[in-house]
Parts: structure tokens; C-alpha cells; sequence
């Protein structure tokens, strides 16, 4: 009787509105019986705990102290980068993943994802997305997935050492892309498959019907210098091999006429493995095909935990490895091997852009990965590649077993016990969505002068200073390695006070507890995509007469010191999207059936926080919010420990 019961209730509740009933089973927790703490979870590797110890310091350690003489505007300032837009820093998407990440379908949105994009949208004006990656050469579009999902994956049958499934998609994946580009600005690229060279062209087709001005580019082959050893390819495969297959494809886009933007194609995106670039473009490659490139990527990692994974290669020791990503010079390293290209792309008018990046391949480092460290690391590196006229980087996403997650939503059918979790790179992002603003005219300058270990630029806007941002590396809970940075303006031009926001930890070991201007986004599994907490912007006053501003840091940590006033320097509070979880006003909720036994049920009042992923678009429909509450606590009291999430969609 029970499901005739449940249809029944769902045939009336969407009489007034689409409603969708999840009966919540605990997946990879372990059961806690009634009345109990919270379920633990059982630790994948996107909610590993390792803290490392913290690298010693320096035996000579630079001054505390030391001086930024600083040019009032950039006509003076050597080696000033090229402009850069707020949204330098995205994301790119492994495509197996897409639905834990982004929804189920177009229909069935995940709001967390769509306050993490708000809040840098708020910031940057827009987020750049890439969706793609090993998987994407290897899709294919079908008419229909069972329960209406847009996306299912299939056992790998390649030697990629990722081992990331083929996956099947079908059009309601560019659908749930245009939805929530109409919610959020998101503006995507996507993967044309390359594993054969019987072109799928599908990709090219709908996502430029359907997505219109929100697609940016098409990339052609993802890593095609590691083909050949994936087994993907002849052991023979050469640059030259590579740039015939590429002229094949231009081809079949030319004489396809439901692709009417020719001109999208992204490459050649190496992975730094057999192929130098320099290989690459001795094909002729950028002027044969630049009319036809949107774009030149490249894709780097700068370490690996593939011999743990899939026994490939030597191990890496993440304890030793740790203080490599704490000074400056990681970033001047991994930049270096592309000065030449981004030159290159820079005299051909393209974009130069680090298509997929982030700490470690095969799925990041144990406590290094989601670490305060790295997100220092990811932030110093990011300014670094945009003042080495990189025009963008995208740090990429995996499932629950990498542990490098910018974000990860909770395992699957745990959604009644966990929200999501942010690993410390979501915050680099961040900031430099706020370091550069949202007018696409920053331009970047490395100032450092104190050390590797305590960097520092300078960001001009508009033509003027604006911001200067400083880092400490260092790691000491003494104080005896906190820094003052004087800044000094040419033409005596320093302000009367500036405003600082700082990033904070109390270790660079540490993943919990994370601090942007006092606001934090909450530890593992208490994510709903929103900054909590007073923000904190810190006014500091200087000595006009003396053209002196002093700016301390705290080791470890980070400062933005804004110059001028700035949107960033007043409350930045992103459009936010209200859940579409009726059991709790943020997400999910945990519920004991002992509560539920002694309770009277949801009041009045409660039932007004209902809400939808549309903003404005939540009614006051009083049959819809009284008979929901009974759905719920039917299923939870037939169910006991598997709760129900009744979610509410509103389109």
C-alpha cells in the first residue's frame, strides 16, 4: 500500500508544482542508531584528514621588514602583464563527474555549486568553466540515460592511468549547462571527442545551438603527448601526426553546416609529457590554424600520486614534498617552460591559457592537496601565470577519490546527513577573482624583493594602483616570522588609510578553519556554497607626510591591500539561490526518528522557508506547503534511519 500512497501524494503535490521525493540511504557512512552524533563518514580521499608537519623555517630567513616602491599609474612599471579579466581563475570539470557536481539533469540543479559560482561572479562578473578532460574523448551521445539523468558512466577499457570512465550524455547535458548560465554567469568550454578521427561532431553541434554566446571554445584532443603511452595511439604518434588529425577535424567542422563558428577550436593542451612544445609548434601549428583557435592551452601539474594510485612511476612522499609548494619559486618554475609559447600566442592574438592545473595528477596529494599550504600555493601561482601573460587557468575537479577538490559534493544518497565540502583552493580562487575585479583591466606586476618565501605584486586598474597583494609562507606560531610591509606610492601619492583583507590559518598544514576577511565557507560536509561569519576588512591608516603605509602579515598567511575604494571593500554579498531541500533551509538535514516520534510536526512559521533554486520564485501555496511536511514524515517514520528529501523545483 505504501507506493500507491507515495503516487498518489506526488500526483497532488504537482498538480501545483514539480516535486521530486528522495528516499536518503546512508552510502559510505557508517550507521550511528537513533539519537546518536552524526554519521562518520567513511574517509574517500576528498575528506582524507592527513596534516603534515609544517616545514621548518629558513636557516637564514629574509628581513621582517622591508619596502614596495610602487608607481602611481603603469606607465612607468616594466614588465606590467598584459589585461586581465576577474574571472583568470576557473574550473575545469572532469566530464564523468558532471551530474554529482553540477545536477542531476536541467531540471534538478545543485544549488550549493550555484552559490560557489555567485560568489565569484559577484567578484569577477562571470566564471569560466571547462567541461571535459580524459573522459571527453571518449563520449558519446544517446537519446535517453535511465532516470532522467543526463550523464552515465562506463567502465574504462583504456590504459589511461586516471583510469576515468568513458561516459554516454545526452542533449539535456547542455540543457542544465544553459540554466545555469542563466542563473549564474558561467561561460563554457567543451571537449570534442579525439579518440578516433571518425569525428563525433555532436558536442560542436548542440553546444553551439543551445549555448549560444556561453560556449567559448571547443578544445581538439586533451593531452595528445600522452596517446601514444595511454595506448590510444600508434607508439609513433608525433606532433606531426597530431597537427594532421587537427587539420582533419577543421575540415570536417568547415564542411559541417550546424556549426556555424568555425573559429572555436582549443589546443594543443600538452601535459608536459613526451612532447616539448617547442615540438608542437615547429609543425607550423599556430599559423595554419589560427584563424580556426580560439585559444592555446597548455595542462600541468607540478607533482604526481600515481605510483600510490596505479603503481606508476616512483612515489612521491607528500611530507618531503610539502615545502616545495611554500615559496615563490614553485610558481616561477612551473611558469618558465611556457614563457615562449605564451609569447607566441600573445604575437598571434590568442589567449594563453592553463587548461587544467592543480596540485598533483592522479588525484593530488594527501595533506598537501587540501591544505591552507596549497591554497597559499594555488593563489601564488595564479598571480604569477597572469603576470607571466597567461590569459587564464582552470583547476580541476574530480570525483570523491581525488583529494585536490576545489569543491565535492557529499557521496551519494548521504545528502540527509552531509552537505558539501570546499577544499582550500576554492578560496585562491576567490581572491583572485577579487584581486582583479570585475572591469577586465588589471594588470599584474611581481614586485617581490624579500624572499622567496614572502612574495608580493602589484595590480593596476584602469591604469592605476589599486591593489598590492603579500604573502608570508612561512610557518611560525611564535610571531618572529610575521611581516611589515612598507608601501610606498611615487609622487607621494600614498592614501590616507588603506583597507586590508586578510587570508588566515593558524597553520599552512591545516584544512579546516580557513578565513577570508573573517568569513569562512564552512569545514567538510557543512558547505551550502555561502560565506558565514562578520566580514572583516581591516583599516589600516598611513603616514601621508611620510609616503608610507605599513601592512603586516601573519606567517603563515596572505594580505590584499586595497589602494582605492572598491566594491570588493564594501560588503560583497553574492546573489545567493534558496535550497531546494524542504527538510532544512540550508541543503539537507539530519534527523533522529525519535524527534520526529515526539514532535507535533513543522509549524506555520517554518513552513514559510521553503524554498526553490529560482530566485523570487518561492509561493505561499497552501495546499503545496501543508501536504509536504506529511511526505516527509511518512517516509522518515516508514524508512527510520533513511530520511526523506523532499525537494521542490521551481522553472
Amino acid at each position: 500500500m505504501l507506493f500507491p500512497l507515495l503516487l498518489s501524494l506526488s500526483l497532488t503535490v504537482t498538480s501545483c508544482a514539480a516535486v521530486t521525493v528522495y528516499g536518503q540511504i546512508p552510502l559510505a557512512q557508517t550507521s550511528t542508531g537513533s539519537a546518536g552524533p552524526e554519521p562518520t563518514a567513511v574517509l574517500l580521499h576528498a575528506y582524507d584528514e592527513t596534516i603534515l608537519i609544517p616545514p621548518t623555517l629558513p636557516a637564514e630567513r629574509a628581513p621582517t621588514k622591508f619596502t614596495l616602491n610602487l608607481s602611481a599609474n603603469n606607465a612607468s612599471v616594466d614588465n606590467l602583464s598584459i589585461l586581465q579579466p576577474g574571472s583568470f581563475y576557473g574550473f575545469s570539470i572532469e566530464m564523468s563527474v558532471i551530474t554529482q557536481v553540477l545536477g542531476k539533469n536541467s531540471s534538478h540543479l545543485q544549488v550549493p555549486f550555484l552559490n560557489l559560482m555567485a560568489n565569484i561572479q559577484q567578484r569577477a562578473g562571470g566564471v569560466r568553466i571547462r567541461l571535459g578532460g580524459n573522459t571527453q574523448d571518449f563520449a558519446v551521445l544517446v537519446d535517453s540515460i535511465a532516470n532522467g539523468h543526463s550523464l552515465d558512466k562506463q567502465k574504462s577499457d583504456n590504459n589511461n592511468p586516471t583510469l576515468t570512465p568513458a561516459v554516454l550524455y545526452t542533449l539535456d547535458l547542455f540543457h542544465m549547462a544553459a540554466n545555469i548560465s542563466s542563473l549564474v554567469n558561467v561561460r563554457w568550454y567543451l571537449g570534442i571527442p579525439f579518440n578516433d578521427t571518425n569525428w563525433r561532431l555532436d558536442i560542436a553541434e548542440h553546444g553551439q545551438a543551445i549555448l549560444g554566446d556561453k560556449l567559448l571554445g571547443l578544445q581538439a584532443g586533451n593531452e595528445p603527448d600522452y596517446y601514444a603511452a595511454h595506448g590510444h595511439r600508434p607508439q609513433e604518434y608525433s606532433p606531426m601526426d597530431y597537427f594532421n588529425e587537427f587539420s582533419s577535424l577543421v575540415k570536417a567542422i568547415e564542411d559541417n553546416p550546424r556549426i556555424p563558428n568555425k573559429n572555436m577550436l582549443i589546443g594543443p593542451s600538452l601535459a608536459s609529457g613526451p612532447w616539448e612544445p617547442q615540438l608542437v609548434w615547429d609543425t607550423n601549428y599556430i599559423p595554419t590554424f589560427s584563424k580556426n583557435l580560439h585559444a592555446i592551452t597548455m595542462e600541468h601539474y607540478p607533482s604526481n600520486n600515481c605510483f600510490e594510485t596505479f603503481h606508476v612511476g616512483t612515489r612521491v612522499d607528500p611530507q618531503e614534498t610539502f615545502p616545495q609548494f611554500l615559496n615563490h619559486n614553485s610558481g616561477l618554475n612551473l611558469v618558465r617552460p611556457y614563457l615562449q609559447s605564451s609569447a607566441l600566442a600573445q604575437a598571434a592574438g590568442k589567449p594563453f591559457i592553463m587548461f587544467e592545473t592543480n596540485t598533483a595528477t592522479c588525484g593530488g596529494l594527501p595533506g598537501i592537496s587540501n591544505s591552507f599550504g596549497a591554497a597559499l600555493w594555488a593563489l601564488d601561482y595564479g598571480l604569477t601565470m597572469a603576470a607571466s601573460n597567461f590569459s587564464g587557468a582552470l583547476l580541476h575537479v574530480g570525483g570523491q577519490n581525488v583529494y585536490y577538490n576545489p569543491f565535492t559534493a557529499p557521496p551519494t544518497n548521504t545528502t540527509a546527513f552531509n552537505q558539501w565540502t570546499v577544499g582550500s583552493i576554492y578560496y585562491s580562487v576567490l581572491i583572485v577573482a577579487e584581486a582583479f575585479g570585475q572591469t577586465n583591466t588589471s594588470q599584474i606586476v611581481d614586485t617581490s624583493n624579500n624572499g622567496i618565501f614572502t612574495p608580493s605584486y602589484a595590480i593596476y586598474e584602469q591604469g592605476a594602483l589599486s591593489k598590492v597583494a603579500l604573502f608570508n609562507f612561512n610557518d611560525d606560531p611564535t610571531g618572529g616570522s610575521d611581516i611589515t610591509a612598507t608601501i610606498t606610492v611615487g609622487g607621494g601619492n600614498v592614501p590616507a588609510s588603506v583597507k586590508v583583507k586578510y587570508f588566515a590559518a593558524s597553520s599552512v598544514s591545516v584544512q579546516t578553519n580557513l578565513t577570508w576577511a573573517g568569513q569562512t565557507l564552512g569545514n567538510k560536509f557543512k558547505v551550502d556554497g555561502q560565506l558565514r561569519g562578520a566580514l572583516d576588512i581591516v583599516t589600516i591608516n598611513c603616514d601621508q607626510a611620510a609616503n608610507a603605509c605599513l601592512v603586516p602579515v601573519k606567517a603563515p598567511g596572505f594580505a590584499l591591500v586595497f589602494l582605492t575604494d572598491s566594491p570588493a571593500t564594501q560588503d560583497p554579498t553574492a546573489v545567493t539561490f534558496a535550497t531546494t531541500a524542504f527538510t532544512k533551509t540550508i541543503n539537507t538535514i539530519t534527523v533522529d526518528p525519535s524527534v520526529i516520534a515526539n514532535s507535533n510536526g513543522i509549524t506555520g512559521k517554518e513552513r514559510s522557508k521553503m524554498g526553490s533554486t529560482s530566485p523570487g520564485s518561492v509561493t505561499n501555496d497552501t495546499n503545496l506547503t501543508a501536504l509536504l511536511p506529511s511526505v516527509y514524515l511518512l517516509l522518515s517514520s516508514l524508512f527510520g534511519g533513511a530520511l526523506a528529501m523532499v525537494a521542490f523545483w521551481a522553472w
